[in-house]
């Protein structure tokens, strides 16, 4: 997923995408409503191709998240950010098994979730595509499984 020119604007509800730069200040459109505005240099503002989700053993960008979640929703809403601790912490184990416990807060959990249903709501949600190559590997497997079932079959026959 492009996360490309969105912002997340500290003090201000919703996410922005950026339309234009001045001398001193950004102009954006907030993706709820449409309204532009200006930015100036004292808002703190973080770009969300730039944030990553802590794993294990690397961090995860934030577009592979809510690539998951894409998946696990078929591009529909996700579960809401207003849900219980527990049932959020769930949600986030499907979608990232290996997030480190310990430095991804439950805050940081409903701010992922309420951003992708945010996206979702102003249609930049897309499907992730399934490279050639993967699909390639699925087949040439399942071929193989085929191949191996019917070869048991005829020497239990005999």
């Amino acid at each position: 997923m492009n996360l490309e020119g969105i912002l997340n604007v500290s003090g201000k509800s919703g996410l922005f995408r950026v339309i234009s730069n001045t001398k001193n200040n950004v102009i954006v459109e907030s993706l709820e409503n449409g309204k532009r505005g200006p930015l100036h240099s004292n808002n703190q503002a973080n770009m969300l191709d730039e944030i990553g989700i802590y794993t294990y053993n690397d961090t995860v960008p934030l577009s592979n998240i809510f690539d998951s979640i894409a998946k696990k929703e078929n591009g529909g809403q996700a579960i809401s950010h207003k849900s219980s601790n527990s049932e959020l912490i769930n949600y986030f184990r499907v979608i990232l098994k290996e997030y480190d416990e310990e430095r991804v807060y439950i805050s940081s959990i409903k701010k992922v979730i309420q951003w992708y249903n945010c996206m979702q709501a102003a249609g930049l949600v897309i499907l992730p595509k399934e490279t050639k190559k993967e699909t390639k590997k699925e087949t040439k497997k399942e071929t193989k499984k085929e191949t191996k079932k019917e070869t048991k079959k005829e020497t239990k026959k005999k």
